[in-house]
């Protein structure tokens, strides 16, 4: 046994300084052994869905609001709005004062905030996060969105770009930034209560209101103020809360950022909101007429009437009809239909999802204009003309071919303003301002801020043969 001793030593050092040879010379391998499951088929929908719950959310995972706050903060401004009080006779006596926040949405100095904060006023001074000061002009307002969007001669500025309001989930965190009390750039922070909120605040049957509710602390203040994500993405622009006691309660309200950014590039390209109409008056479909027509749920939009001559007329939807969807978006109330209806322009084509009958069918319906035509007409609410005591249009393209003009269409004349003391009635078109021939509210407007002293409007009714001038004095 003994002389085998020293050949199994020799053979266990030849191994081993054999293993440690090859161990140096050669490079290792990683070797990765799949356990394979069969594959299965999807439909696009399913497949798409998951997706989007894997990959649309991922704003809501970041456990901190530092990053945010950062890339926020600069970009929200405070806005402090004049509006001359009663009896004033001197511009810069009796002045009355409101406060609010604004976002800065561009680097050139546009600045998106509430219709309301800016409401009425004759003149808006803004202050940045780093106490830089500008007095700010109204690019154009919408009170059906309660929306404005102001300039001021700015670049290279700090800020915010818009997110996905639509990928927003109940009990997301969110971030509200803006200004209450005039305590600068405050950030506070909760979580998304609900969507699509309608608690009736904006006045009128032409309100969207599809707010995203949240339980973020918005006070007086932080009104036209940033609602973001956690990745610092503007996702709404604060605009209301509910309370009993006029104190904080945990009810705040947002314009979706999907909505507010139509609203806003309407503004900046035309100086009003180019709104598709359907032409339909609706409600949300109730018990009684879900089981009346045999439905097996109690969420959609009942078709109530449809306008003669709008695109719903001509698309062929019927009364009783139930929509459930626009471009196969699901819209459950009204609120949300409105809001998805409120995205697009005159001649933009969308797809309703909708039943009749107890089928689901889908309709395409072009969107009109008020007018029923599909050119880009809006009626022109802009501080200079309602000083002034009237509201304006451009001429649709039917006008201006059957009339072989150009000009200005008077749409309203407020009672005991400057504007009804020349008698002027609704209907006139304006055609030239002291001489200077007019084919917008854009070139009226440009005339106006320069104009000083006696103006003279001339321009004609459709129905009556003639020049008609009308002669007033600029405030």
């Amino acid at each position: 046994m003994r002389k085998f001793v020293p050949i199994i030593l020799c053979s266990l050092v030849t191994t081993s300084l054999g293993i440690a040879i090859y161990a140096y010379l050669v490079p290792q391998r990683t070797v990765i052994y799949e356990d394979r499951m069969p594959g299965q088929v999807v439909s696009v929908e399913e497949y798409l869905t998951k997706a989007a719950n894997s990959s649309l959310y991922t704003s809501s995972q970041p456990n901190s609001f530092i990053d945010a706050a950062k890339k926020t903060r600069a970009s929200v401004v405070y806005i402090r709005s004049l509006t001359q009080g009663t009896g004033s006779t001197v511009f810069n006596e009796n002045m009355n004062a409101s406060t609010g926040s604004g976002v800065i949405v561009s680097p050139d100095g546009y600045i998106a905030t509430n219709h309301h904060v800016v409401e009425n006023a004759n003149a808006i001074e803004i202050i940045l996060n780093d106490n830089k000061e500008y007095s700010a002009e109204v690019v154009g307002t919408d009170p059906s969105t309660d929306l404005a969007l102001l300039k001021i001669e700015a670049n290279n500025l700090p800020f915010s770009t818009f997110g996905n309001s639509d990928s927003l989930q109940i009990g997301e965190w969110v971030m509200a930034v803006g200004n209450p009390f005039r305590l600068q750039s405050t950030v506070t922070a909760g979580i998304v209560s609900a969507k699509a909120r309608n608690i009736n605040v904006l006045s009128g049957a032409q309100g969207i209101e599809s707010f995203i509710q949240t339980d973020a602390a918005v006070n007086p203040g932080n009104s036209g103020g940033a609602l973001v994500n956690t990745k610092g993405e503007l996702v709404g622009i604060n605009s209301a809360i509910i309370s009993a006691s006029g104190r904080y309660e945990g009810f705040s309200f947002a314009i979706p950022a999907n909505l507010a950014r139509k609203i806003i590039y309407d503004l900046k390209e035309f100086g009003a909101v180019q709104r598709g109409w359907l032409g339909v008056q609706i409600h949300d479909l109730s018990a009684d007429e879900s089981n009346r027509l045999g439905l097996d749920f109690v969420q959609g939009i009942y078709l109530d009437q449809v306008t003669k001559g709008s695109a719903a007329q001509a698309a062929k939807l019927q009364k009783g009809d139930v929509f459930v969807s626009v471009n196969r978006v699901k819209t459950l109330n009204t609120a949300s239909f409105m809001e998805q209806v409120g995205r697009f322009r005159p001649g933009d084509e969308i797809e309703l999802g909708l039943y009749r009958k107890g089928k689901l069918i889908y309709e395409r319906v072009i969107l009109r204009n008020q007018l029923n035509t599909t050119d880009f007409i809006a009626v022109r609410k802009d501080p200079i003309l309602t000083e002034l005591g009237f509201e304006l249009r451009d001429l649709d393209s039917t006008e201006k071919t059957e009339n072989d003009w150009a000009g200005v269409y008077v749409v309203s004349v407020y009672k005991n303003s400057i504007i009804d003391a020349t008698q002027m009635a609704p209907g006139y078109i304006i055609t030239s301002i002291n001489d200077i021939p007019v084919d917008s509210v854009n070139d009226l407007m440009k005339a106006l801020k320069k104009a000083d002293g006696q103006v003279v409007l001339e321009g004609k009714y459709e129905r009556y043969p003639g020049v008609y001038p009308y002669t007033f004095t600029m405030p």
